[in-house]
């Protein structure tokens, strides 16, 4: 069925996810529900050097909020960080030079995080998608790493924080693309048979998702949710996936359009007038499964899924420093 799959989420993508699907679905947002003054309220951003999570760094910033960039390239990050406060004259941007690869640095960051500083909202925008086979430094699938294993751990290291915190949010920034696959749990690092880069991220955006339904039933008192932001033209997409961009690269969302309902769901109080765990489209909640696509996945596997991950995040954190 995955011929099946595939057509439908391209159909579908080339009518709802472009910048033509955007300007339609912008004509029923409401412009106050982001029109908000989140002073004194904390926000932290994974990959925030660039594409999405620099425009939603930038629109919160200029809200007045206190703006956490954590990114991998410290060169990239600082001409980002200069380029917000330019921009937007708040002068509360902290940078965090972060490889959400390794999850030995990020449990050392979070560590020192927890003991400096406060959290209300985590957005995790980081990922990759690499399209040859690529081991990290710890015999991790690079993929896996950053965009599945890495999220698990910055959000579940931090959830004790924003527990702390009113009205917390966490948002983790997916993609349509897992329409196009059911949960794997039987080969999280890709080790069997031949590797697509494409759909290893697919896969990696499914798991997303499950991890974001899971979260939203354990910790009731922070709002979870997940998102598709369309198809942007960003630097990512340039250099993973280079003929899907020639091909649309006249039709892709801008930066900011990609980021809109990330910063509607870190900023609005319409966004947690909804129930925590659902997946957002353009402001609103969407399915998470195509139809007829056969992509359910059993709560057994879904289960599976956090076991292996909380192994994972365990056994870096004992051997993190500090």
């Amino acid at each position: 069925m995955s011929w099946y799959r595939n057509t439908v989420w391209f159909v579908k993508g080339l009518r709802e996810y472009t910048r033509g699907g955007y300007e339609s679905a912008s004509k029923r947002f409401n412009p106050a529900d982001v029109e908000v003054d989140v002073a004194g309220r904390s926000f932290l951003i994974t990959g925030a050097n660039s594409g999405i999570g620099k425009a939603t760094a930038k629109e919160i910033a200029r809200r007045g909020g206190t703006v956490h960039l954590v990114c991998r390239n410290k060169e990239r990050a600082e001409v980002a960080k200069e380029e917000i406060v330019t921009e937007t004259g708040n002068q509360n941007i902290f940078l965090h030079i972060v490889d959400i690869s390794n999850p030995k640095e990020i449990w050392k960051f979070v560590e020192k995080f927890r003991n400096e500083h406060e959290l209300n909202v985590l957005i995790n925008n980081a990922g990759c998608m690499v399209n040859n086979r690529e081991l990290t430094e710890d015999g991790l699938e690079k993929n896996f790493a950053t965009n599945t294993l890495g999220t698990y751990i910055m959000t579940t290291a931090l959830v004790p924080l924003l527990e702390k915190a009113a009205d917390a949010r966490v948002i983790t920034v997916s993609s349509g693309g897992m329409l196009v696959q059911k949960l794997n749990i039987s080969d999280l690092q890709s080790g069997n048979g031949p590797f697509d880069g494409t759909m290893v991220y697919a896969q990696n955006k499914r798991q997303q998702v499950v991890l974001t339904e899971q979260w939203a039933k354990a910790h009731r008192n922070i709002h979870f949710s997940v998102m598709h932001p369309g198809w942007a033209d960003t630097p990512a997409v340039r250099s993973s996936m280079p003929d899907f961009y020639e091909r649309m690269k006249n039709s892709l969302r801008t930066e900011a359009q990609g980021a809109d309902t990330v910063l509607w769901l870190a900023v609005s109080a319409e966004a947690t007038k909804l129930p925590s765990g659902l997946f957002f489209q353009d402001r609103q909640p969407v399915p998470t499964h195509l139809p007829l696509a056969y992509t359910h996945s059993s709560p057994e596997d879904e289960e599976k899924l956090m076991e292996v991950l909380e192994e994972f995040s365990q056994k870096f954190k004992s051997v993190s420093p500090g």
